[in-house]
């Protein structure tokens, strides 16, 4: 049984959910995947802008949802930004994202962010599962989930930062 860590933290403003993207962009290594769950408008695009800036990707990061996914390779590391909103779970299991993304089938081995995550019937354990979700006296609240030792210890590297509100 791996261990599980999750905290929740708070997200006053826009720039402070591009920030805590941005924080983990600069931490993640290869292979890592994100789910992001939350409805419309949750911030989820602008985390993976966040993201994207992290991992020093220059390109104007853009939502998905008509390409399904957008390749940005030109950063330190490969980001693949999935919106599966528009897909049925059959089809989500067909595309094999994790395969092509994370671990080199097709394309580099990057970081792979996957908005609207629920539409996928397996989520992969060793992903950074993140809800974004709108907080009662404003702002956002997000809720990060991490399971094993290597996520553990990048998600306590990022919320060290201040951003921490509650381990649970």
């Amino acid at each position: 049984m791996s261990k599980l860590f999750s905290s929740i933290v708070d997200l006053p403003d826009h720039d402070s959910t591009y920030e805590l993207g941005y924080k983990l962009g600069q931490r993640c290594p290869k292979g890592t995947i994100l789910l992001l769950f939350g409805d419309l408008g949750a911030g989820k695009t602008t985390l993976v802008q966040g993201l994207g800036a992290g991992l020093e990707i220059a390109e104007p990061i853009s939502s998905p949802t008509f390409t399904l996914v957008n390749e940005y390779l030109e950063g330190r590391i490969p980001l693949y930004h999935a919106d599966l909103y528009r897909l049925e779970m059959s089809q989500v299991d067909a595309l094999e994202l994790e395969e092509v993304y994370c671990e080199g089938g097709e394309m580099p081995p990057g970081v792979l962010a996957i908005e609207w995550a629920e539409r996928m019937s397996e989520r992969p354990q060793r992903a950074i599962t993140l809800r974004l979700e709108h907080a009662a006296r404003g702002g956002r609240q997000a809720m990060l989930m991490v399971h094993g030792n290597v996520q553990i210890a990048l998600l306590k590297n990022v919320i060290g930062d201040g951003l921490l509100v509650d381990e649970v």
